[in-house]
């Protein structure tokens, strides 16, 4: 893997079994890609990237205000050095923001709490609502083709992650003034979710795990946006599409001297989901390698593993 494969997404209305067939066998292989010809406007992503800019230049007691204790960071603002990667010694060089999905009425599920939005910025919710909305309608295209390669219903995710507890986060890595410093930027990790989408992050430090040891730094094309597998599709495919490792290294002098911003937006089941893995997945070869559990159940398990759940 030189780099990760890039699915041109007009085909999904042109020819969705082709479609289906570069999209399952890109997440086969690398468990990324990155989705060209998307339909989002530019114009909407730059626009949240530059509120999100604007939100992290607020002064820190201001935006402290917006954290809430032992909430998990489920909304609202986390604070610079709060997550670790699981399993590593040193905490994330990050500072980040929570948007969760907005509900009319009494939420469905108790964890689809309410949005915090910071006062001092009055255009930030319409501006990070129309992202939402943009990529969560992409991850469920992708979501649909998936479900064609791994021989279920085209419609088979749609009741699945409608009322998902799917987060997009505004985030950003602050210049690197310790050169020396142990901490990376985001340390080795995979993702907990079904589908992660990725936009912003012209400046380069995004590495993907190879399966032959080496890390592969992701060159994209201008405006594509990546979409990698996360674990709870793994679990549900027996591992058939990997959750990959991926990690954002200190990159080089100028670009450590500057801020990294970017907003990944983490599609979620819905939280009563069983991740079963399928039967079109368990074979002799593959015999089934997960057992039942409920989503949000497993969202809490590895929450507590990274240090934002206590």
């Amino acid at each position: 893997m030189k780099s990760i494969p890039h699915i041109d997404m007009s085909l999904y209305g042109q020819d969705f079994d082709a479609f289906a067939q570069h999209v399952g066998e890109g997440y086969e292989t690398n468990g990324f890609v990155a989705l060209t010809k998307h339909g989002i406007d530019q114009q909407l992503i730059d626009n949240a990237l530059d509120i999100s800019r604007e939100l992290f230049a607020l002064p820190e007691a201001v935006k402290k205000q917006y954290h809430i204790p032992g909430g998990g960071g489920a909304r609202g603002y986390t604070p610079f050095g709060t997550e670790i990667a699981k399993d590593a010694k040193h905490v994330d060089l990050k500072e980040f923001w929570h948007v969760g999905r907005e509900i009319d009425g009494e939420p469905p599920f108790p964890q689809l709490t309410p949005n915090v939005w910071p006062q001092e910025l009055p255009e930030f919710k319409a501006k990070i609502l129309k992202l939402y909305d943009a990529l969560d309608a992409l991850g469920l295209r992708v979501l649909e083709a998936l479900a064609v390669y791994l021989k279920q219903p085209r419609d088979f995710f749609n009741d699945k992650v409608n009322l998902g507890n799917s987060i997009l986060r505004p985030l950003h890595y602050p210049p690197i003034i310790d050169e020396g410093t142990p901490s990376v930027r985001a340390g080795a990790h995979e993702d907990i979710n079904v589908l992660t989408l990725l936009v912003g992050s012209r400046e380069p430090g995004l590495e993907v795990l190879a399966k032959d040891g080496s890390w592969i730094p992701v060159t994209i094309i201008e405006g594509a946006i990546i979409c990698n597998v996360g674990d709870m599709l793994q679990r549900l495919t027996n591992g058939v599409l990997p959750s990959t490792t991926h990690r954002v290294v200190n990159p080089p002098a100028p670009y450590s001297h500057k801020s990294r911003y970017s907003i990944p937006f983490f599609l979620h089941f819905n939280p009563d989901v069983m991740i079963t893995p399928l039967e079109s997945c368990i074979s002799e070869e593959n015999p089934q390698r997960f057992e039942p559990i409920s989503s949000h159940d497993y969202l809490m398990e590895r929450l507590r593993e990274i240090g934002l759940v206590k």
